[in-house]
């Protein structure tokens, strides 16, 4: 995973936590504006989701930012 689509997805989970507590969801799309303006990016957002970690359309904030934050740390 390309480092700004990490930094992107842990800032945004943080942001969500902090607005809307640990129990706050998200789907893969919460790290894009309503357009699709770097369809590359969020290809990878889509298989890191769904192919690689085979997640459910939305999980938990916490949880994606643990995983982002293992996959940083185990590769």
């Amino acid at each position: 995973m390309k480092e700004i689509l990490r930094k992107k997805i842990i800032t945004v989970c943080e942001k969500k936590i902090a607005q809307k507590g640990t129990n706050v969801g998200l789907s893969f799309y919460a790290f894009f504006a309503n357009k699709n303006d770097d369809p590359v990016l969020l290809m990878e957002a889509a298989t890191w989701w769904i192919m690689t970690h085979k997640l459910d359309h939305f999980e938990k904030a916490v949880k994606i930012k643990a995983l982002v934050e293992s996959d940083i740390v185990n590769s």
